[in-house]
């Protein structure tokens, strides 16, 4: 049987980028049980309401939903429970100073197969405040408008 090859991915969080000013991205493995897999790979997880922390040198990944494996047995995972992140020290060290510098927080933004390993996409992140969201939405639809503008006058001719 061949290898899994490419990228899969199995759950964003488009939230994250509306919530959050993203300053960093790092790719970190996942330690998972058999019956978490077998779950990610049906395409089955939430990353609403997940975030990251570091405690004791080590990273966490905390609130990600992802269910029940179907088919599995007594042996089943708990849902919601705290999983490691495989991180270099070094990544770990530089995100635990960011965050304690005081409003930055880890933010998972999707978990995905990379050649058939679990890997979730976390983000050091700074909070948006309401205006700054709206300022966001604002620009977006502005580009799109000049967007709309020039592709009409191409294909109008002029």
């Amino acid at each position: 049987m061949p290898r899994e090859r490419g990228q899969k991915v199995v759950a964003t969080n488009r939230r994250a980028r509306h919530d959050y000013t993203i300053e960093d991205t790092y790719e970190a493995g996942l330690v998972l049980t058999g019956t978490e897999v077998k779950s990610l790979r049906e395409g089955r997880a939430s990353l609403v309401d997940g975030y990251a922390f570091v405690d004791g040198g080590e990273a966490w990944l905390d609130a990600v939903h992802i269910p029940e494996y179907l088919d599995g047995t007594w042996n089943n995972h708990a849902p919601r429970r705290k999983r490691k992140l495989l991180l270099h020290k070094a990544q770990i060290l530089k995100i635990e100073n960011k965050v304690k510098q005081g409003g930055y927080t880890i933010v998972p933004l999707q978990i995905y197969f990379n050649d058939g390993r679990a890997k979730v996409e976390i983000a050091v992140a700074k909070g948006k405040r309401e205006y700054d969201k709206r300022q966001a939405l604002r620009e977006r639809q502005d580009k799109r408008e000049a967007e709309r503008a020039i592709s009409s006058r191409k294909h109008l001719g002029e």
